[in-house]
């Protein structure tokens, strides 16, 4: 006999609907409040495997929790004084650039002018008025420029201090997270913490060991090519690969444009573009399946509208949230029974693993 409190599929569906509008709404206007938080419980994950090998050897909790949290700090730290470095290094010899650049965008305009109608001087104009909007909008332009500043600062107070609150009560989180959704069943909640920490743990390292080889395999391309700021792109191209699919677009972009206008051959140009092309033809169908292995099994739909909506909702911060996040989602789902459609959903292949137990808990129940 069917349950007479059974909700309408079109009921849920609503209920499902303005939960999403509200989440996002709180990430639009919460944002400076989540995101730390939320890369904090990352960093969390990372860092909790030594914490308990410290608190294993016999240290107290919170010198356990601090030594790992400082060698995090050290190595950010470094690196981003590493790239601090060499963005003054690229400026300071911005002024005998200039004579590239201009030469470069001589040779750009002179083949636009082949390829369409508009003459160099309307070319020229429509230059000179877009310098004269950004002037125009300089202010608002040093606004936003004092935003992300304040907004990086803010980064690297909050985080570390909600990174070891985290660790410091994580047992009172769990006890929280169980007491308030256990439902009748503690096991199930139990199983979905432990497996979401799992992955975001295991995610996270994996993608910082296949980051590391990326940014070696870049580098050593550059140096053998010998364009300037080798080590420089080839870290800069990495830490955008972080950005799914998308980052790896705006990367060679980039580096292609800073090597035509430092190099004095083209061809170096068209060389970075193959080098990055290759590693990240390496990179999918080699370096991320074995480094972080099946741990993440989102499909390849789901992972780009999620990285598109992350980054509508939050910028480049929501498009580096996402994968984890819909990694921890397609956890939660597949262990409540009434959400594992939704799991199927995000699933690359394992939908018929699913299917399958849903068939099973239906065939036990009949």
């Amino acid at each position: 006999m069917e349950s007479q409190n059974t909700t309408p599929f079109y009921q849920k569906f609503g209920f499902i609907l303005i939960s999403l509008a509200i989440i996002c709404v709180a990430l639009i206007y919460g944002q400076s409040i989540i995101l730390p938080i939320l890369f904090s419980i990352l960093l969390a994950n990372i860092l909790l495997p030594l914490t308990r090998y410290l608190s294993g050897k016999g240290f107290p909790k919170t010198p356990s929790i601090v030594v790992p949290l400082l060698l995090s700090m050290i190595v950010g730290i470094g690196i981003i004084y590493f790239l601090s470095s060499q963005i003054m290094n690229f400026i300071d010899d911005v002024p005998a650039l200039k004579e590239r650049i201009n030469e470069v965008s001589h040779s750009i305009q002179v083949w636009f002018r082949k390829s369409t109608s508009i003459t160099i001087t309307k070319q020229n104009q429509y230059l000179h008025d877009r310098v004269i909007d950004l002037k125009e909008n300089a202010p608002g332009l040093v606004g936003i420029t004092l935003d992300s500043i304040t907004g990086i600062l803010a980064y690297m107070v909050l985080m570390p201090l909600y990174t070891f609150l985290i660790l410091y009560y994580k047992s009172n989180i769990k006890t929280f997270l169980i007491s308030a959704f256990k439902n009748g069943s503690e096991q199930k909640v139990q199983e979905v913490l432990t497996e979401s920490t799992t992955v975001a743990q295991q995610y996270m390292t994996g993608l910082m060991i296949e980051t590391t080889l990326v940014f070696t395999l870049n580098t050593i391309g550059f140096l053998i090519l010998g364009i300037k700021y080798a080590v420089f792109l080839a870290l800069f191209a990495s830490l955008l690969n972080l950005i799914p699919y998308v980052g790896i677009l705006i990367a060679n972009l980039i580096c292609i444009l800073i090597t035509l206008i430092t190099s004095d051959q083209i061809s170096h140009a068209v060389w970075v573009g193959v080098i990055l092309a290759l590693v990240q033809l390496w990179d999918n169908n080699f370096g991320m399946p074995l480094i972080v292995g099946n741990k993440v099994r989102i499909n390849a739909l789901v992972t780009i509208i999620g990285v598109l909506v992350g980054g509508t909702l939050c910028g480049i911060p929501g498009m580096f949230l996402a994968i984890p996040g819909l990694a921890v989602l397609k956890v939660i789902f597949d262990k409540v029974p009434e959400l594992q459609p939704w799991g199927t959903l995000l699933g690359d292949n394992n939908t018929n693993d699913i299917a399958a137990k849903l068939k099973s808990e239906s065939d036990q129940q009949e």
